[in-house]
């Protein structure tokens, strides 16, 4: 089972275990994850499951959609070039450790 790795705003680092293919928005609301709200339960809506993804492990991930961009512009958290909606990252076996996120203070 692929692991992806959350950091909260406060730096408490938690390793949670994926379901093949699934995003990490569910993993994080599935382990506990605290400041991922996905109010929209994953469609694309909202943009509460708003997350900054390491830089180093950027360029592992496709480029974000035209609507995740558009609701990317809509974040409460300042948005940065790494700012993703985590309901759009699907977590593959061959991801598995390699993804950090850093929750943001707010969604």
């Amino acid at each position: 089972m692929p692991v992806a790795i959350f950091i909260s705003p406060e730096g408490e680092r938690r390793e949670v275990n994926v379901l093949k293919n699934a995003s990490a928005m569910s993993a994080a609301v599935q382990g506990g994850v605290r400041g991922i709200v996905a109010e929209c339960g994953g469609s694309c809506a909202c943009a509460t499951c708003h997350v900054y993804v390491d830089p180093s492990c950027i360029d592992l991930l496709p480029p974000p959609g035209e609507l995740e961009d558009e609701l990317l512009d809509a974040v409460a958290a300042e948005r940065r070039p790494n700012s993703r909606l985590s309901c759009q990252i699907k977590i593959t076996p061959e991801l598995d450790g390699r993804l950090v996120f850093q929750v943001p203070d707010q969604q």
